[in-house]
């Protein structure tokens, strides 16, 4: 290189790095005056929108209350089921957790003709009973259902590998005739006095589907169409609260807060139901990639009258309004309930009521004292807030494990112990 270029560009040097580092120190001051006022922008549109919120009714600001208040009108999940209008049987005839069950057997009293089992499961609370295929299971429930009545139960679409099929679920509600509700006959000809059941068949595809059926006599009695629902049984590991009510002749189920069928004649007058089942048929995918599980199985009979009961008897007992397990945290599912009364009582403005929580005996009798203070609490803010129930009209108060009206001995007096009363002050 000629001696003069090169002696040139070592002179050169310094002046273009001290050119290209105010060049980046440059970009570098634009990028941060454009990020601080994109930020500043940022929060200026958040206020606008806030306040924009709250002139529209959405974002209400908090008012002033304790911390213990505004946790008392909490929800698991998002919200309470807005389109939820299920309300259960006044008194519980059957109640299962399957708490005190062995794990890996078949819960204590139910009849298999194939293989279910007890179990926990990795992201969900509680014990469930996971239905293999091939399988009728009947539970171990012995009373008459009435003509009145209600089921419910959590179900579980359980799978691990996204491409294993699954099987056929039927469940229904049978009614055994002049057999025992949990007789060998059943499992296998469960059609052969009375029968209504609803057969689901999930799929990440377009296959997915689901029909409900009566039978009488072995025969068909009423059938519906298969409907396509689409995203509903896409609902894979998670849980799907089931409802079914029973009025007569009239038949309503719903999954979560969806009403899926309500079919005025579904049901054969005269006929006593006094069991309800389970069937996976065959040809799924293997058994611990993909199946059901059932959880928290609870039958009401009869057909509550709230607004008779509130202002003619001043007197309301209610299983319908539910709570995390030890806590006063309402479930989305107590909607029904909570809207029924706050509809009577907006009504009704001369009404002024005072609720009353109760509990069954397991546990701390203090605690137990405690945690129905809480729910009583619970509930009458979530009328104050969510109703615009003045709260002057509303006192709460726990009774804890004192007043029970079932035998805290039996799953189904435990269940109608816990409660909540309204009572006409």
């Amino acid at each position: 290189m000629n001696k003069k270029i090169f002696i040139l560009l070592l002179t050169a040097c310094p002046v273009m790095v001290n050119a290209q580092a105010d060049g980046w120190l440059n970009t570098l001051n634009y990028k941060i005056k454009n990020k601080a006022t994109a930020r500043a922008e940022s929060r200026v549109d958040q206020a606008i929108n806030n306040t924009a919120d709250i002139a529209e009714g959405k974002n209400k600001p908090v008012q002033n209350g304790s911390a213990q208040e505004k946790a008392d009108t909490s929800v698991t999940g998002k919200k309470l089921y807005a389109k939820y209008d299920f309300i259960p049987g006044e008194q519980v005839i059957y109640s299962n957790d399957f708490a005190t069950d062995n794990m890996g057997e078949l819960p204590t009293g139910w009849n298999s003709n194939g293989n279910a089992a007890v179990v926990t499961l990795d992201v969900l609370k509680g014990n469930w009973v996971q239905l293999y295929q091939n399988t009728t299971c009947l539970t171990d429930n012995d009373s008459s259902f009435s003509e009145n009545f209600t089921v419910e139960f959590d179900l579980v679409l359980r799978r691990t590998n996204e491409k294993a099929p699954f099987p056929e679920f039927v469940w229904g509600v049978l009614s055994s005739g002049n057999l025992t509700s949990t007789h060998n006959n059943l499992l296998k000809d469960h059609t052969a006095h009375f029968a209504t059941e609803m057969s689901i068949q999930p799929s990440d595809h377009i296959r997915s589907s689901m029909q409900v059926q009566t039978f009488a006599g072995r025969a068909s009695y009423f059938k519906t169409d298969i409907q396509k629902p689409g995203a509903l049984l896409q609902q894979f590991n998670k849980v799907i609260h089931v409802a079914m009510q029973v009025q007569k002749e009239r038949l309503r189920i719903w999954f979560n807060e969806e009403k899926l069928y309500d079919l005025p004649k579904a049901i054969s007058p005269a006929v006593t139901i006094n069991q309800l089942y389970f069937i996976v048929k065959r040809y799924g995918g293997p058994e611990q990639e993909v199946g059901y599980a059932v959880g928290n199985i609870k039958i009401a009979k009869g057909l509550p009258d709230t607004r008779h009961k509130l202002l003619n008897e001043g007197r309301l007992s209610t299983t319908g309004i539910l709570f995390n397990i030890n806590s006063h945290t309402l479930l989305p599912q107590s909607n029904a309930v909570l809207n029924e009364i706050a509809g009577v009582l907006a009504k009704h403005s001369e009404l002024s009521i005072r609720i009353i929580g109760h509990t069954d005996s397991d546990g701390d009798e203090a605690a137990n004292q405690e945690l129905s203070e809480k729910r009583a609490a619970s509930v009458k803010q979530f009328l104050v807030r969510h109703f615009n129930i003045d709260a002057s009209r509303i006192e709460s108060e726990g009774a804890g494990e004192s007043q029970p009206i079932g035998d805290n001995h039996t799953r189904e007096g435990k269940a109608n112990n816990r409660r909540v009363e309204f009572v006409r002050r």
